[in-house]
């Protein structure tokens, strides 16, 4: 295995903040109650961050997924993509925000089906696209419409797929440390995969 890149930039505080970044970063303050060590972390590049937050802020507030959907969406991606960062903070919302079942979100940290058809549809489908980079095949198209999702689904998938991207990979390079709010539901490392 080869030595993970680090960038060597340094997160952007409080005191360095200016322009775009101090923007974004006061603006989440304001929506979050404090700023997260990812978006410290992108704001290096602010319009790396601005790009994640409208991307992020479109899946959320205009997608026609479900909170609990979405947070399937986001975890699964999360978790393919070997982003302990996200799988923490994704944890967190899915249980105490998007009212996801302890169970469910559990079962997605374990890379086991759910229990939930439709929700496992979903969780399939979008791995799926992941795994596939984004070329379906006809067969899970259809498995995964005839759940009771449509095209609008798919598209949607695509657009978390792209902001999860930028979170995910952001946060391998910059080694980002989990927040006080999500280190209840950090990855342990010492778990081996079943």
């Amino acid at each position: 295995m080869t030595a993970e890149l680090k960038v060597d930039a340094t997160p952007v505080s409080d005191e360095t903040a200016d322009g775009l970044a101090k923007e974004l970063l006061d603006g989440a303050r304001e929506k979050l109650g404090f700023v997260p060590n990812m978006y410290r972390g992108m704001a290096v590049n602010p319009g790396l961050l601005s790009t994640y937050l409208h991307g992020y802020a479109h899946f959320r507030e205009q997608a026609n997924f479900t909170p609990p959907e979405q947070e399937v969406v986001f975890l699964t991606i999360s978790l393919a993509n070997g982003c302990d960062y996200c799988t923490a903070a994704h944890s967190m919302l899915a249980i105490n925000v998007s009212k996801l079942s302890e169970a469910h979100t559990q079962a997605l940290r374990d890379g086991k089906s759910l229990d939930d058809e439709k929700l496992e549809a979903l969780r399939r489908f979008t791995h799926h696209m992941w795994e596939t980079r984004g070329l379906p095949t006809k067969a899970e198209a259809e498995a995964f419409k005839s759940a009771g999702y449509s095209d609008i689904h798919v598209l949607e998938i695509i657009l978390a797929m792209a902001v999860k991207t930028i979170s995910n990979y952001s946060n391998h390079v910059n080694h980002t440390d989990v927040d006080d709010a999500f280190a209840p539901y950090a990855v342990d490392k010492t778990v081996k995969a079943a």
